[in-house]
């Protein structure tokens, strides 16, 4: 199982307490692999991106419209997080469906 996000951000340090044996990567100092990226943007569409992250308000408006996989592979803190891949499942965020999915309370 792997864990895809950042090292400061307060959900994925919650979600990386709450489960066992689990690897993390670092996307901003590791990326993300392109088959992930594509695998989860085919799963979540643009829920992917996160429109409400710090990158997101640094870009220009013209930045904005490029196409979201090209964001993410330019920009990988853009992305929602964590995402969790796990036995080919992928799951997007720390939410009760994400904890329910990997069986944790």
């Amino acid at each position: 199982m792997r864990l895809y996000g950042l090292k400061n951000c307060n959900t994925c340090r919650k979600a990386l307490k709450e489960i066992e044996n689990i690897e993390f990567v670092d996307v901003r100092a590791q990326g993300v692999p392109d088959s992930v990226l594509i695998e989860a943007f085919d799963t979540f569409g643009e829920a992917l991106l996160n429109t409400r992250s710090t990158t997101w308000r640094g870009l220009n408006a013209e930045q904005r419209t490029r196409p979201p996989l090209e964001l993410l592979k330019e920009h990988p803190t853009l992305m929602k997080r964590p995402l969790i891949e796990d036995d080919g499942t992928l799951l997007l965020g720390w939410t009760a469906k994400t904890k329910a999915s990997l069986g944790v309370a």
